[in-house]
């Protein structure tokens, strides 16, 4: 728990020049950042991501945070790394379930901001796994510079995530992240070709890369209305609005606020059977 570090911290000794360096995934990437940003009002923090998906997501952009039993990282901080160290080696034991939740977020971030990132994994796949990493960290590294508290573009990061959390949350999180963010990326996509933001032909490529990439495209077992109900305690709520992120094309994706219950339904409906 966050308690125990603190308490570790105090043992130690740790003053505001002794940083915390996290070594694991992005939960622990999370909790020893927000203590990072939190122990002596901040100390330097260093981020070693050991899976895929906390090298290409949670270990870049400063999000810190811990979950709650309503939602998921709903306590946290902005806690900007002095530095991230990937090393693709360390992924040479990580289980094949882990290394694809990362590819769900791969998958994220060629729809959000490299065109030829998706088409790459559509066809041959990249050239190496380094440059798999460093192609989508680079997407995200881009729009983090630009909005790096989340006020604007960084929004559309959440790209799947409004319907992926809700999913998490009423599994109990039997739904992994990485299933969540792929399952969320099927349903924002169909929902934009509903409301004739994007091209039925685009949501069908984002779905059969899902596939491709060994993710789901339909979970059974959850009931609609408690998703819906979920999406209600979503931390990227606006009042009482709901905010999805939606593809129009590769490359250029929007935040749209409450499309309608009928189009969030509906989208639902083509990942729940």
């Amino acid at each position: 728990s966050i308690r125990s570090l603190y308490d570790q911290f105090l043992i130690a000794g740790l003053d505001r020049r002794c940083p915390v360096i996290s070594l694991g995934g992005g939960v622990i990437g999370d909790m020893a950042g927000f203590a990072a940003a939190s122990y002596l009002r901040g100390v330097p923090f260093v981020q070693i991501p050991t899976s895929l998906l906390s090298m290409v997501d949670a270990s870049v952009g400063g999000k810190t945070g811990v979950d709650m039993p309503q939602g998921k990282n709903l306590v946290g901080a902005f806690k900007q790394p002095q530095v991230v160290i990937i090393d693709t080696a360390v992924m040479e034991t990580l289980p094949s379930p882990e290394f694809q939740a990362g590819l769900a977020e791969i998958v994220k971030h060629g729809i959000l901001g490299s065109p030829d990132l998706f088409e790459q994994l559509e066809e041959h796949g990249p050239t190496s796994l380094n440059h798999l990493v460093a192609d989508a960290v680079r997407v995200k590294v881009d729009v983090v510079e630009e909005d790096p508290f989340e006020q604007g573009r960084r929004a559309t990061l959440n790209l799947g995530h409004t319907f992926g959390h809700a999913i998490e949350l009423v599994s109990e999180f039997a739904v992994g992240h990485g299933e969540g963010v792929a399952l969320g990326l099927v349903a924002s996509a169909h929902m934009a070709a509903s409301l004739g933001r994007c091209t039925p032909e685009l949501a069908a490529r984002i779905e059969a890369l899902v596939d491709r990439m060994g993710l789901p495209t339909r979970v059974r077992g959850y009931d609609l209305d408690a998703v819906m109900a979920a999406m209600t305690h979503d931390k990227k709520r606006s009042g009482k609005t709901l905010r999805f992120v939606i593809p129009q094309a590769l490359g250029d994706v929007v935040v749209i606020d409450n499309p309608g219950d009928a189009y969030v339904r509906e989208a639902l409906e083509r990942i729940l059977t």
